[in-house]
């Protein structure tokens, strides 16, 4: 079954703290493993800027994706990362066809 909804968003450090916030994006990769409706979750670190993180996400609908943001983990994730969030940037949604990984 393909997935109907993926996302990309770019989440800007506080300077100095990039791996700080990536550890509540892993820790939230962790949770993402017990929800059948998240296909892909992946966490990057950019190359060109020190203080950005990525991280695309691929869903069986966007339902589910707004449906696990209420979750009481991830509410809980968000409150405390977000001291280290300066700027959140959604990159761009798109409809997964096919590939490695999907």
């Amino acid at each position: 079954m393909l997935s109907e909804f993926g996302l990309i968003n770019k989440f800007t450090a506080v300077a100095g703290k990039r791996e700080v916030l990536a550890e509540y994006f892993i820790d939230a990769a962790s949770t993402m493993k017990e929800l059948n409706e998240c296909i892909l979750y992946e966490v990057g670190l950019s190359e060109e800027n020190t203080e950005d993180i990525y991280v695309y996400e691929v869903w069986i609908n966007n339902k589910a994706h707004r449906t696990s943001l209420s979750m009481g983990a991830t509410q809980k994730l968000i409150q405390n990362a977000k001291p280290y969030i300066h700027e959140i940037e959604r990159i761009t949604t798109f409809k997964p066809v096919g590939g490695k990984g999907i």
